[in-house]
This record gives C-alpha cells, structure tokens and sequence, in this order.
C-alpha cells in the first residue's frame, strides 16, 4: 500500500495477497446460551451395532439357557419309560417353562444393562411361569391325548409318524402362548403380549414337530430331550424376537452410543429417556445426561419429543419437536433415528 503525491492511497495486488481475517474471540465474561450446546466430551460415538442386541438373538439364548437349565435340573432323577413318575418327570416342562418365562423377562433389563429392571421382571416372570407352567402342562397334556385318539382312528399312532409330530407340535403351542403372555405382562403392554403370543405359538409349535425326529436321531434319553428342549426354548424364544420386529409399527433405533443396533419399540403412550434406570430407556455411561432427559409421547399417529435436557432433532437443538419417521435424535454421546412404518 502507498501514498501517491495526490494524497490518494492505492493497493496493489501484492497488498492484497498479504491480508489476514482474524476470528473473533468472545470475552471471557460474555454469555452464551446453553441449552441445545453439545460439547466435544458428548460428541456422538460411532459405534458397531451388536448382533446381541437384536431381540431374536438375547430372546433365543434366554430360551435357550431356560431350557437347559430345566433339563439339568431334572434329567438326573428324571425315569424314562413311562412306569414310574418321578419329582423330575412331573416338574421338567413346568419348570422349563417358568425358567424360560424368566429368561425372557429379565432379557431386556439385561442387554440394556438395567440390573433393577432384570431383576424386577426376572422374579415376576418366575412366579406367573411356574404357575401357568402346571396350568399349560395338563392342557398340553390333554390336547396331546385328544390328538392321538384322533390319529388313532385314522392310522396306527407311531412316534416315526409325521401325524405324531404334528400333535406335539400342536400340543406345545400352549408353552408358547404361556411363554408370549408373560413376555408382555412383565412388559405392561398389551400389544407386546400379542406379538409375545405370536411369537410363541410359532417357535414352540416348531420345536415340539421336531422334538420326536431328534429322539430318534439320538436314540432316546437324555441326549434327546436335551437337545429337543433347547430346540423348543431357542425356537420359542426367536420366533417372539422376529414376529415382535416384523409387527412393529413405531420404534426408536439405536445407531451410536453403548447401545448401538438396538431397537426400542414404543408400546407406550409416554416412553421416559434418561439416566435413571426406571426410564423406558436407559442411557448409561454419559454424566451430561439428566435422569429424565427427554420422552416421547404418542397421540393417535403424531409423536412428539419433548426434552428437558439437550437435545438435537436433524442437528438442531428443540425442546418440543413433532418426529417424522427418519428423523435423527442425539442426545448426549448416543444418536437415534425415529421409525413409523405407517408414516414412513
């Protein structure tokens, strides 16, 4: 930059070239709104969704583990052939029943780490499964016997025959219904108890077709119920997990944070987010997280975010916010996305 003899002053290029902008730096006492900020310590986390929070998988090793946990139990004073009845042969279905009620219960509390809310429902399942456990045991029972009086007209009853299989299946059903309705009374939705219902027909129905196939493979014994009971408890346990994801309509997706790759499926008309381990979803390991961060409400087809903590919908900070399926949510180190299968 020069000045000329006229008094003007003139800028070359080269003065342009060496131009700086410098940011400005807001003093150190100067205010800046808070509320909707989110700091580099809650950045989201990129995170690889787990297979073991998908609800076919933790609910299949819940019947799994149910099952054969029963089958130890009893197995040692367990008499086959029918002469004699045993303590064990009169309690091995019940108590698998109640141990796999008890298992999917507490699944949930478990995978989203909530001891209070495993153990909770753990016990409340183990009480209402032993009790429909002998309740469903004599009406299995007795479709089983009504069933092979029917085959009998038909045909000679043989355990090789598929009309066999087919009664047993049939008979079982009745461990699946038992199994779905206390999946969704400890849940306290009665739209869970009906995909919980679903669910349970299907697996234990196809568990208890091939439970005599299974015996014959393995020639009877133990080696038979124990593979056919965990057959039951698994098939059981992921039919409920598949019916309940392909039958939802409205659920919130978890894709970064601790509890990536889980769906949390809104039955309730008010769903609570927050630290504190009574929310419908609980968010851990972030302190930046109040104990009743935020919730969605439903009324008839609009859901509605309404925080009271940050919270950023599509990257903005909102406190109230009318969700549309697709809809990003970050709260803390954890990101979601809102899903309506009927408004997609």
């Amino acid at each position: 930059m020069a000045t000329e003899d006229d008094g003007k002053i003139r800028i070359t290029s080269d003065d342009l070239e060496r131009v700086t902008i410098s940011r400005a730096v807001p003093s150190a006492g100067a205010a800046s709104p808070d509320y909707g900020r989110v700091s580099a310590a809650a950045e989201p986390e990129q995170t690889k969704a787990s297979v073991f929070l998908k609800g076919w998988v933790y609910l299949g090793i819940a019947g799994f583990t149910g099952a054969l946990l029963a089958w130890a139990i009893c197995e040692p004073r367990f008499v086959d052939g029918g002469g004699r009845n045993t303590w064990a042969n009169a309690l091995l279905f019940p108590l698998m029943l109640a141990l796999m009620c008890v298992g999917f219960g507490s699944a949930e509390g478990i995978v989203e780490r909530t001891p209070r809310k495993a153990a909770m429902r753990g016990l409340a399942s183990l009480g209402l499964g032993l009790v429909l456990g002998f309740l469903f045991f004599a009406i299995a029972g007795l479709i089983f016997t009504i069933g092979l009086s029917i085959l009998a007209q038909i045909g000679p009853v043989d355990p090789r025959h598929p009309g066999f299989w087919l009664v047993r299946g049939i008979a079982w059903m009745g461990f699946g219904v038992a199994g779905g309705l206390v999946y969704g009374i400890v849940g306290q939705s009665g739209k869970k108890c009906l995909y919980g219902i679903a669910g349970g027909v299907l697996g234990a129905g196809l568990g208890g077709m091939l439970f005599d196939p299974i015996a014959m493979l393995a020639h009877g014994g133990a080696a038979s119920r124990a593979v056919g009971m965990v057959l039951f408890g698994s098939a059981t346990g992921i039919a409920m997990g598949l019916v309940e994801s392909a039958l939802k309509d409205r659920w919130i997706y978890v894709s970064g944070g601790p509890l990536a790759g889980k769906h949390f499926i809104l039955y309730k008309p008010v769903t609570t987010i927050g630290s504190d381990q009574s929310c419908d979803i609980y968010l851990f390991k972030d302190p930046t997280i109040l104990p009743r961060h935020a919730a969605i409400e439903l009324n008839g087809l609009r859901a509605t975010l309404r925080a009271a903590g940050p919270v950023l919908v599509k990257g903005r900070p909102l406190r109230d916010a009318v969700l549309l399926s697709g809809d990003s949510i970050q709260i803390g180190r954890y990101t979601f996305q809102y899903k309506d299968r009927q408004r997609a």
